[in-house]
């Protein structure tokens, strides 16, 4: 999609097209309201001072419109919305063995048993086994650290969607 074909979009077209990248909507309606965007790079330093504003609340919103890592399945049935442009996010776990996916599975369990949301990672270019190590490394983490380490990832997820977006 170009810049200008997304500059020129309706405020209801704007809305699907950048929840796609992200589901918080006051990131999305802050996304909407900086157009016109001239080049790629304000387009993404904008995504980056919108993230700078969004509360708890905008995160858990965000955290939504994501699967579970290791749920392949969820990835393409629950999260149509984001799935075109997350599409590869996971691939590592595609590639992971049983024993992976399992003790994958009871962390998520344990990690949103936790913190009330799902695991959040930046999941683009990682293994599995690195995957499992990064959500073994966060469980001892306060609940106010994990909020703003998957926030920060939540961010990172965003920009790489935008960047596939364009």
């Amino acid at each position: 999609m170009s810049l200008d074909k997304l500059n020129k979009a309706t405020v209801e077209q704007a809305y699907e097209i950048f929840e796609t990248c992200c589901c918080a909507p006051n990131w999305v309606e802050q996304m909407i309201a900086a157009r016109p965007f001239t080049e790629a790079s304000q387009l993404l330093e904008t995504s980056e001072k919108c993230f700078a504003q969004l509360n708890q609340q905008d995160y858990l919103a965000a955290f939504l419109g994501h699967p579970q890592i290791g749920d392949l399945n969820t990835l393409h049935e629950k999260y149509a919305n984001t799935s075109g442009t997350a599409s590869n996010e996971q691939a590592g776990m595609s590639e992971a063995d049983s024993a992976v996916l399992q003790e994958m599975v009871q962390l998520n369990r344990a990690y949103f048993e936790k913190f009330g949301f799902i695991f959040i990672v930046c999941a683009s270019g990682k293994s599995a086994e690195e995957m499992l190590q990064l959500i073994k490394q966060r469980m001892p983490n306060s609940f106010e650290d994990e909020m703003q380490i998957a926030g920060n990832e939540q961010a990172k997820i965003t920009t790489i969607r935008l960047e596939k977006l364009l």
